[in-house]
Formats: structure tokens, C-alpha cells, sequence
């Protein structure tokens, strides 16, 4: 999507971003050469399409799977700081995203011998319920050839029908998933959990092999059937602007895991990345500022 970031004196920044390509890019910026780190989505055929591609080629993250959708552009999003806090303003009703799962062969083959697959539940959520059936049987697929899925719901009720359908599909694209991601305080109002570990739990019991829970501020929980961590990030951390600190925690946390780490080393590095992006502009921050 087009970022509209900052807006002091209506001045805004322009950017792209999106919650699975925020993942995409501190992946990249945190994972060694040896490994590739391609997006899937959708575009249109005019100029800001073609400078969203232009712009993850520049900085490595491969755009050979991102389809052309005639007719169609990419969404918009404008950032807005108020009572301490953000807000989000969205233009999407004609962004190609939506078609992404439209071409069932492109799909099969944009997943193809992926060792990790990272998808949404804003992925989920924009989709037509047919797409989402075509997405997710893709994604089993490549697990069924030996890639590691991993799910954040990204709870974003505003773009669901109902929560109760809401419910349901995060639920079932949780089934198909070895990780899952989700934010304690967004999945709290929908699912009734009282804690990061009631919400870590319910995860389990669905067969979740390792959830990693999100808790802002407080102290994330990250839980496996044998391992119960819990990891606070460092204090004195200054908010600039929170657009992505979830997102580069995963990134960071999947990027410590795919090299390595265990859970309690990838929650700290996690951490340290997030508290870094909460202290720039925007969803995206200059990959130099995170290594060292």
C-alpha cells in the first residue's frame, strides 16, 4: 500500500508499506544473503504500481511473483497522530491486493518450494470467502512440500462482515499454520481471553506448534506443547510512531528463528527491532539502524 505518514502542519511523507510487507522487509533486512525473500501480492499497471516494484527490487525483496491487474491500484493509507496515540485513515475499495488469489496457477507457484510461508488476517480479510479458500488450500499445499506457515491474525474488525466470520476464519487459518502471531490485546474483545497466556493457549489447542503473543509494552509470551517463555522488551524505548512495531517483531523474531535462535534469544531480538522502528517515522525504517 501507499503510506501517508507524519501530517505535522499536513505534511505528509509518502511511503509504501503493509503489515505481511513490513514482515517481508525486516526479513530481509535481519536474514543472511543465503537466503531469498519474495512477495506475493498483487498491483496495477500505473506509475505508483510501478515504483512499489521498483522499490522492493532496490532494497532485494523479489517482485518476480507480483501480478499486473489492469484497472486496478494499490491502496492508500494515511497516519494521523492523536491523544498519544495513531490512527488510520484507509482508500482501498479498488486496490488490486484483493484480486491476489484470483489466478489459481500463479498462486501454486508464487508458493513453490518456499521454506516459510507469512501470510495475514488483513491478507484474509480483503479477500473474496472463495479467494481465501483458493489462498488457503495453496498454503497447505506447500506445507504438505515442507514450508513452515506462520500467521499473524493482524485483528482489524473494520474489515470483516461480522465478527463472527471474522472469528471463524482467523480460526481456520490458524489450523493450517505452525506459527501463529497474534496481539493479545486485539484478540482479547473477539476471543474472550483474559491473558497473552489464555491467548497462547487457545493457539495450542488448535494444533498450533508455537505461538508467539504480542502484548505491546508488556511482556511478549511465547509458548510451544514443551517451552513457556516470556520476554519484556527493554524500558526507556522513546515512541515516536508505533506503524510497524508489530510487523518488525515478527520479522526480527522469524528472521532469529530461521537462523538459529531459540525462543527466548528471538523474543529479545524482537524486542530490540521493534524498539527501534516505535522511534522513527513511518512503517519502515532504514535497515542500517537495526544491525549491530
Amino acid at each position: 500500500m501507499i503510506e501517508m505518514s507524519g501530517g505535522e502542519d499536513r505534511q505528509y511523507r509518502l511511503g509504501y508499506a503493509g503489515d505481511t510487507l513490513n514482515t517481508a522487509w525486516y526479513m530481509r533486512a535481519l536474514l543472511g544473503d543465503e537466503w531469498d525473500v519474495d512477495y506475493f501480492t498483487a498491483l496495477g499497471a500505473d506509475r505508483y504500481s510501478a515504483d512499489i516494484r521498483a522499490f522492493l527490487e532496490e532494497h532485494g525483496i523479489g517482485t518476480r511473483f507480483i501480478g499486473t491487474v489492469e484497472g486496478r491500484r494499490p491502496g492508500l493509507y494515511l497516519i494521523h497522530q492523536a491523544e498519544g496515540d495513531r490512527h488510520f485513515t484507509y482508500w482501498r475499495d479498488t486496490s488490486a491486493a484483493k484480486l491476489l488469489a484470483e489466478d489459481r496457477e500463479a498462486l501454486a507457484a508464487a508458493l513453490d518450494g518456499a521454506d516459510i510461508v507469512y501470510f495475514s488476517g488483513i491478507t484474509m480479510a480483503i479477500l473474496h470467502p472463495r479467494a481465501r479458500g483458493r489462498l488457503m488450500g495453496a498454503i497447505v499445499t506447500a506445507r504438505d512440500k515442507g514450508a513452515r506457515v506462520v500467521f499473524d491474525p493482524n485483528v482489524r474488525p473494520a474489515l470483516w462482515t461480522s465478527q463472527r466470520v471474522m472469528g471463524a476464519v482467523l480460526t481456520a487459518a490458524a489450523t493450517i499454520s505452525d506459527v501463529v502471531m497474534p496481539t493479545h490485546t486485539d484478540e482479547a474483545p473477539i476471543f474472550g481471553d483474559k491473558s497473552a497466556e489464555e491467548t497462547a493457549e487457545r493457539y495450542l489447542e488448535l494444533g498450533v506448534e508455537e505461538v508467539v503473543v504480542k502484548d505491546g509494552a508488556k511482556p511478549a509470551f511465547i509458548a510451544t506443547p514443551s517451552e513457556r517463555v516470556e520476554m519484556a522488551p527493554k524500558p526507556g524505548a522513546k515512541v515516536v510512531d508505533a506503524t510497524g512495531a508489530g510487523d518488525s517483531f515478527n520479522g526480527a523474531y522469524l528472521s532469529a528463528r530461521a537462523a538459529g535462535a531459540g525462543l527466548r534469544d528471538a523474543a529479545e531480538a524482537a524486542h530490540r527491532v521493534a524498539g527501534i522502528v516505535i522511534g522513527e517515522r513511518g512503517a519502515l525504517v532504514d535497515p542500517g539502524l537495526l544491525r549491530g
